[in-house]
């Protein structure tokens, strides 16, 4: 068991042109087990993608590194902290897409969506109307699973499986959502860039992306307007607003999020079963 709090959680991406992923794998999986980091890392055509966690120095002297490359000098990380080392292994993968969309047209670095930052989403939401007076319809692109541990109040949730179906559900509901504000978000801001460019590639007027996703939202104002908590993809399985790990598991069986009163049932079998899959077999 660590000491309280030793372990330094990071998550960060970059839409970039990033053309010597094969050549670069290599450097990033030494580099990782030199400062004895897990987690894992997606570098692809279209940029990159890490979630990451160690000690302090450890990640401290990731990122420096990181950084000395022109292309990443201005990555933007959101952290948390841990008792515990979420993590089992350290994997540094190489992808076609950062997450995938299936529209290769889509490149971020030609041209991001407008983004709006946690203070202003929060003003708008407090005021109940943007900056020019329209009305504020939160978007949110995650799978349906994650949407049901937390997400913000009043939310718009297509209930998808995979982001690979986003792009038919908006268009599918395109009416609707004329003559509003929109802000798309997700976790940390990957599948919402992509999810604004999208929308304003078929016609949305006025949609912004939740600049950092919900974790920087967290980091910079905490719960407001967010009800329950936020799914991330270790261990931890879901941070509070605090963003301290939660009581929240997930089934190894089914993948279904298990809440603590779930994990009473007797159907719940640590790493067998749980009241999801159970009653479904």
């Amino acid at each position: 068991m660590q000491s309280a709090h030793t372990i330094v959680n990071i998550a960060a991406y970059k839409f970039i042109t990033f053309d010597d992923t094969i050549e670069r794998r290599a450097i990033f999986q030494q580099i990782c087990k030199d400062l004895e980091l897990k987690g894992t890392i997606l570098l692809t055509p279209e940029g990159i993608n890490l979630f990451l966690a160690g000690t302090r120095a450890g990640i401290d002297n990731f990122l420096d590194w990181l950084r000395s490359d022109p292309r990443f000098s201005d990555i933007e990380v959101k952290e948390s902290l841990s008792d515990e080392q979420p993590f089992n292994r350290m994997l540094v993968k190489l992808k076609r897409e950062i997450i995938t969309m299936k529209h290769p047209l889509i490149k971020p670095e030609l041209g991001r969506a407008p983004s709006v930052d946690a203070q202003s989403l929060k003003r708008w939401l407090d005021q109940g109307h943007d900056d020019d007076g329209k009305p504020v319809v939160m978007v949110d692109t995650r799978n349906a699973f994650e949407v049901d541990v937390g997400t913000f109040e009043n939310t718009i949730d297509y209930r998808i499986e995979k982001f690979t179906e986003f792009p038919a559900a908006i268009a599918a509901h395109k009416d609707e959502l004329e003559g509003k504000t929109i802000v798309t978000f997700c976790t940390g801001g990957i599948r919402c860039e992509k999810a604004a460019i999208h929308m304003k590639d078929i016609g949305f007027d006025s949609v912004y992306q939740l600049e950092g996703g919900i974790l920087k939202y967290f980091e910079e104002e905490g719960g407001a307007h967010y009800q329950g908590d936020c799914f991330v993809f270790d261990r931890r399985t879901a941070l509070n607003p605090k963003l301290e790990p939660t009581p929240t598991a997930q089934c190894f069986a089914c993948r279904a999020v298990v809440t603590p009163r779930e994990q009473i049932s007797p159907l719940y079998v640590y790493g067998v079963s749980c009241p999801h899959c159970a009653q479904a077999a």
